[in-house]
């Protein structure tokens, strides 16, 4: 404590030694296409206007121009480019330079059907990453009697249909898009808006002038069921995303809201932990790692993330003897389980942290 000489009221700022998790952003976007100029590297934009600045506002018909547009128009703020390289030799390749980046959420593909294997690519991508998810979408005039295809089956992918109408720039007649830069623009919006907890189902789509074609509430019921993410004019509301789901089979994973809310919790605990690598490892890192994880949860319940009516129904958190084995003291791992009930369905999903301590310290008597 610092020393006194005049009576007085004094005031010192004291470290509580708490570390909060900060909630990672999910409204970033990748969009790969053939765009008309521009860097290789996968490149940040945060407006149209800067688009066609970096990339040139030249050729306004690729299929990369209207989806970046798209995504702008529907309320997305913060979008990566990556300008295909001819002669890349294979999707996976294309898909490379996204590799590093650990702040996109979706990652979509406009020119998806003009790419060989691109849609099996994008999906092997999301699923080798596990912190993203691909925007796929049927082929234009597609009878869905196959979709979605044996490639595109997956927990990190939702599939789209029909493609969107855009208006075309030398004024004649509507031009079909991929709709995916369009619908992850209305996602990250609903991110931003209301959470990535909150089902982006009833989503308006702005920048079009009407859907390629018109599918009814009956088809689109039993495509739904399929997988497939309807898009439909629903008036007099105009044209809606009318689907939430992913394209898996899988009952605990077939909700998109509930895939990308657990990659975000994920992904916050893991950057919110770091702290934690240096420390000796014993009960009082124990404790520490349980109440930052607990207050983060809280603050998830309290905003209306989580199922219950209690904390404890809504989240569990565990982080002692009962969840680390000699073998794991002996290497300095400390092992966190946390269960969580996230809105739909209503059930713990269940995961579990593992952080590797720099300093090992001596085992807990």
């Amino acid at each position: 404590m610092p020393q006194y000489t005049n009576p007085g009221v004094y005031i010192e700022e004291v470290d509580s030694g708490a570390h909060p998790i900060a909630g990672v952003s999910t409204d970033r976007t990748a969009l790969v296409g053939l765009a008309p100029a521009g860097p290789w590297a996968p490149t940040l934009i945060t407006s149209f206007t800067e688009y066609q600045q970096t990339f040139g506002g030249a050729a306004p018909d690729l299929n990369i121009t209207r989806a970046v547009r798209g995504f702008f128009d529907n309320g997305g703020q913060r979008c990566y480019v990556l300008h295909v390289q001819s002669g890349a030799a294979s999707a996976a390749q294309i898909l490379a330079p996204l590799d590093h980046l650990t702040d996109i959420s979706m990652v979509s593909c406009p020119d998806e059907h003009s790419i060989p294997g691109m849609t099996a690519a994008l999906v092997a991508h999301c699923e080798n990453h596990r912190d993203r998810v691909a925007v796929l979408a049927a082929t234009m005039g597609s009878t869905y009697v196959n979709d979605p295809p044996q490639e595109a089956q997956s927990g990190f992918a939702a599939f789209y249909a029909p493609w969107v109408l855009v208006a075309s720039s030398r004024g004649g007649p509507a031009a079909p898009v991929h709709p995916g830069g369009h619908v992850a623009g209305a996602i990250a919006a609903n991110d931003l808006n209301r959470g990535v907890w909150v089902a982006p189902g009833n989503l308006p789509l702005a920048g079009i002038v009407g859907l390629e074609q018109q599918i009814n509430a009956a088809q689109a019921s039993v495509l739904n069921q399929r997988g497939i993410d309807t898009l439909r004019n629903i008036p007099p509301n105009g044209c809606r995303v009318w689907g939430a789901r992913t394209t898996s089979s899988d009952p605990e994973w077939q909700y998109l809201n509930v895939r990308r809310y657990l990659i975000y919790l994920e992904q916050s605990l893991q950057q919110g932990l770091q702290w934690a690598v240096f420390e000796p490892n014993g009960g009082v890192l124990w404790a520490n790692v349980r109440q930052v994880v607990e207050n983060f949860l809280l603050n998830q319940f309290r905003s209306g993330a989580l199922q219950g009516t209690t904390p404890q129904q809504a989240y569990f958190v565990r982080c002692d003897l009962t969840t680390m084995a000699q073998a794991d003291l002996d290497n300095g791992q400390v092992n966190c389980l946390v269960g969580v009930a996230p809105l739909t369905p209503a059930q713990f999903v269940v995961f579990q942290i593992a952080v590797v301590t720099a300093t090992v310290g001596p085992p807990p008597q």
